[in-house]
């Protein structure tokens, strides 16, 4: 296979080279940032590092370049694979720790045989696994390092899928599980014995993330070269489980009492604090007992640090980068005893103040969302809200929003905090002022200045159009929607103008604010805003985001509700079929049908609501 691939492509030693990801910082490792420990993976003593050969790196790209292809047949796939590592064997670490073998490599062990991946692994590693520790702090070969032992998770999987009587080729299968196995043990005595300088490293930080979960027996989808969008960058990877093998356990808690001793390098370097941060996510998912132990263990190391006399030291960690992301991830994980704990003896009269702080804020979110089904939420809440308009002064929109949240969830204190809203908004007396405030709470603005004026008179804010939308507005009346008492809000809303409604249903914010109020009203006060929805239909559905909100409250709607709906489309069918969003309203609304089979549609329609009716009061 591989003299095929010599004689088709040319090698690609000379002539201008190609720019490699990894001197952007891409495929194999990440930026290259200024190293918080040594560079033991870069430098030798005193020696240049060994790069790989030039032909060998054509090599290995036109092997990537392969494998992009995918193959039609199995055994093409073994043979291609088993050539390509019989190149490697040799030179693991060299092509490991060079960026276009690195990201060539990663492509290829999730396709070897556990033998394949454990004969890299162990000749990574070296005679006695000393040369983990250089491999794994490399900005490429980490990479490596990860991938490989992450294969452990298929090999467990395939010996659970067929329980049948072993063959010769199961038992096979069976021991080299167990040298890779072996394999991933040693990395992790490597780890412990040099675990301050792994914890540290911009690199080997990463390689002791997924030892973690590979010993809790849970992996996370792979590091890839491409950054996340917008919608997926806070939001925490899915994590798979699989059967870990006894002697991981036993490992995973010699793991964690090693880090443990470690713990005061964690409240100071944020990429440290990463790895305890997956060391508790993991324990919690896998070892709830373990976790409890290791939660307990952080608290009582961040409280018994000196500090100022009455002052808590946690309120120092609180309001530093580095210790206060360990401390969110406390916070959410920590159960009912030690939360109370945290606010009784830590941080009871504090909130506001630590609510104020540019770092603090995010741990006292957590806290308000972690506490929102206990007692202690009230407390909570009473202490938080006496700084509301400082907070909001501050920008600090977050909190609030949790706050929110907090009472939607808890079903407590949601009149109080409504009311405190209307005062922060200056909109609560006189009560005529009640129906601008879902404008001002969307936008963040008083009403003196949303209408322009010192004295806001009443009438007023009928000539200022709908305007400002944010996005924390937004998430604010969201919430709010989820209130038992929503009236205010609902009476702001069908105050709205036509105009203001098409605008709010076409914000990208703003349309989100529309679909909760509709789908989240009585079927009463639902008829009631589609009244005055009424003649807006049709540019709705014209439009990205106003189609969305339109086929929202479709799916929440009453037959007649939609034969209303429905009626007003229709007329327009030539500009709904043409148009790139509303043609998709046309299909999902069955108009067609409507407008030729009524009787047929309307039977449809009602055997639909009666079933989603029954569904939803199973749900209840």
């Amino acid at each position: 296979m591989l003299e095929k691939m010599e004689d088709k492509m040319p090698l690609e030693g000379g002539g201008k080279k190609r720019k490699r990801p990894g001197e952007e910082g891409g495929g194999g490792g990440g930026v290259e940032r200024k190293r918080r420990g040594g560079d033991e993976g870069e430098k030798g003593q005193g020696q240049a590092k060994k790069r790989l050969d030039a032909m060998s790196v054509g090599y290995f790209r036109r092997v990537g370049e392969r494998l992009g292809e995918g193959f039609e047949e199995e055994e093409e796939r073994v043979m291609f694979v088993e050539n390509v590592l019989s190149e490697v064997k040799g030179k693991a670490t060299l092509v490991a720790m060079d960026m276009t073998g690195s990201v060539t490599l990663q492509q290829l062990l999730p396709l070897a045989s556990p033998d394949q991946v454990g004969e890299v692994l162990a000749e990574l590693g070296g005679e006695s696994g000393s040369e983990f520790k250089t491999v794994s702090c490399d900005r490429c070969g980490g990479h490596i390092v990860e991938s490989a032992i992450r294969q452990m998770s298929r090999w467990t999987e395939s010996a659970q899928k067929e329980p049948s009587a072993t063959t010769e080729g199961e038992e096979e299968e069976e021991e080299s599980c167990g040298v890779l196995e072996a394999l991933v043990l040693s990395l992790s005595q490597v780890v412990r014995e040099n675990c301050p300088e792994f914890i540290k490293h911009t690199h080997g930080t990463h390689v002791v993330r997924t030892l973690l979960h590979v010993l809790a027996g849970c992996v996370g989808p792979p590091r890839t070269e491409s950054r996340p969008g917008v919608k997926d960058r806070n939001v925490a990877p899915p994590l798979k489980d699989f059967e870990a093998p006894t002697s991981f356990w036993y490992e995973l808690k010699s793991l964690t009492e090693c880090l443990m001793n470690n713990v005061n390098v964690s409240v100071t370097d944020a990429v440290a604090s990463a790895v305890f941060q997956i060391m508790l996510t993991v324990c919690h998912r896998k070892r709830p007992k373990l976790c409890k132990q290791l939660l307990k263990g952080i608290i009582e190391y961040l409280t018994s640090r000196s500090a100022a006399p009455g002052v808590s030291p946690l309120l120092v960690f609180l309001k530093d980068q580095a210790s206060s992301r360990l401390i969110e991830t406390v916070i959410q994980l920590s159960h009912k005893a030690l939360l109370r704990d945290l606010y009784k003896n830590h941080l009871k009269g504090q909130l506001v103040n630590l609510a104020l702080h540019p770092i603090a804020n995010f741990p006292v979110q957590r806290l308000t969302a972690a506490s929102s089904n206990y007692k202690m939420f009230l407390g909570l809440f009473d202490e938080l809200v006496q700084g509301m308009e400082a907070i909001l002064a501050a920008g600090h929109m977050g909190v609030i929003v949790q706050l929110a949240e907090s009472c939607a969830e808890s079903g407590e204190r949601q009149g109080e905090i409504m009311q405190t809203l209307l005062h922060a908004f200056h909109c609560a007396e006189p009560g005529t002022r009640h129906t601008s405030c879902l404008p001002l709470f969307m936008s963040l603005l008083t009403y003196e200045v949303y209408y322009h004026s010192d004295t806001a008179e009443d009438g007023i804010q009928t000539k200022v159009p709908l305007a400002a939308i944010c996005y924390h507005g937004s998430c604010l009346v969201q919430a709010l929607a989820k209130f038992k008492e929503r009236s205010l809000l609902l009476n702001s809303l069908r105050s709205l103008t036509p105009a203001d409604l098409l605008t709010l249903a076409s914000h990208p914010s703003g349309s989100h604010v529309l679909q909760a109020l509709i789908t989240t009203a009585s079927d009463k006060g639902r008829g009631k805003i589609l009244r005055r929805l009424e003649g807006l239909y049709v540019q709705m559905a014209c439009s990205r985001l106003g189609s969305r909100v339109l086929e929202a409250v479709w799916n929440c709607a009453s037959v007649n509700q939609r034969q209303s709906i429905a009626q007003e489309l229709v007329p327009s069918e030539s500009q709904l079929r043409s148009d790139q969003y509303a043609r998709h309203i046309w299909a999902k609304f069955a108009l067609s049908h409507f407008l030729n089979r009524r009787a047929h549609w309307q039977e449809i329609q009602t055997g639909e609501s009666k079933k989603r009716k029954l569904f939803s009061d199973i749900l209840e």
